[in-house]
């Protein structure tokens, strides 16, 4: 193993001083981080425990709620405001990993968490994202689970998480320490970067930067997450959807919908949501937000089905929702 020196900190200012270092890590549950150190894919020179910090609260507020980076994964989906507010945030959890693995893995962890690619998991192997400048296997290899948005010509990797396609589709938000002192937030859908010419880089945070809690605002009333998977459980999504709205008087009002599995981020559909806004539902507009969002959707040979999949399952789950909502009414 790689020599590392390890500190563990009390609050966030000793925190984010420590981390500022060159080639410093945060430690949390550790779930992808550890994995990625056995595999010699991270080499951090520091690592910065952050694991007690005293972040693992989950407080309702009055137009939402506020949640510590240091909530778990399993506590997170079982908090009752959560499944009766934000069903969508708990199923997109409870679909992810194993009861295990969400005992340790945190919320702020969890949206740092690598890309599964297997190219990047193999030191013998080209990855641009494991090795800048060494070139991208997955182009032109077996490529069934990666990208058909947003990706280049360096990097077709997507990116894993479940909860994230799911604060995309909630409108999250995330609040961060900053080393030189000073707090910012930053919107989920903004955090995670488009492969382009640095794959290498994940999201937007600065050397140091750590994220403390995640903000989700007034809950919409109606929420889906839908993963298709190759196996019922334990497994990636090969694609996945979240779904946030409000109707008013039988019109799409601030719909909001995440995708998963299909880009080195967890996609908004913005074309999709534009095309769905303040109109009324309908199998012909359904079809119309997802030929909208797929317009410039591009496989890489094994992944080509991936793009009428994401097709079906737009349209499935909107039809899906407005039906239970016209059965309800």
């Amino acid at each position: 193993m790689t020599p590392f020196s390890y500190s563990r900190v009390s609050d966030d200012k000793a925190a984010v001083a420590a981390a500022s270092a060159k080639n410093a890590k945060f430690l949390g549950g550790g779930t992808n981080l550890v994995d990625l150190m056995k595999h010699e894919i991270e080499r951090p020179e520091t690592l910065v425990d952050v694991s007690r910090l005293p972040h693992e609260e989950i407080e309702e507020t009055e137009n939402g709620l506020r949640i510590g980076a240091a909530v778990t994964n399993s506590a997170l989906a079982a908090d009752p405001v959560v499944r009766e507010k934000y069903p969508l945030l708990s199923t997109a959890l409870l679909s992810g990993a194993t009861q295990q693995l969400r005992n340790r893995a945190t919320t702020g962890g969890n949206f740092l968490q690598r890309t599964r690619c297997q190219y990047f998991y193999d030191t013998q192997r080209a990855c641009n994202k494991r090795e800048p400048g060494s070139g991208c296997d997955a182009i032109g290899g077996l490529n069934r689970f990666h990208a058909i948005l947003g990706a280049s010509e360096n990097c077709i990797a997507v990116h894993p998480s479940d909860m994230a396609v799911a604060m995309v589709a909630l409108g999250a938000d995330i609040e961060t320490v900053l080393p030189q002192g000073g707090v910012r937030t930053i919107p989920a859908d903004a955090l995670h970067r488009l492969p382009g010419d640095t794959p290498h880089v994940d999201h937007q945070l600065g050397q140091g930067e750590l994220i403390t809690h995640v903000v989700l605002h007034k809950a919409q009333e109606f929420q889906m997450y839908r993963k298709v998977r190759d196996r019922s459980s334990y497994a990636f999504a090969v694609v996945s959807i979240g779904i946030a709205f409000d109707l008013l008087e039988g019109h799409f009002l601030k719909i909001r919908i995440g995708l998963g599995g299909v880009a080195h981020k967890p996609w908004r559909a913005a074309r999709a949501e534009e095309v769905l806004e303040g109109k009324k539902p309908s199998r012909a507009l359904f079809e119309e937000a997802a030929d909208a969002e797929l317009a410039e959707a591009k496989g890489q040979g094994d992944n080509d089905f991936k793009i009428p999949l994401m097709r079906r399952l737009i349209v499935a789950s909107l039809t899906e929702m407005t039906q239970k909502q016209e059965k309800a009414a």
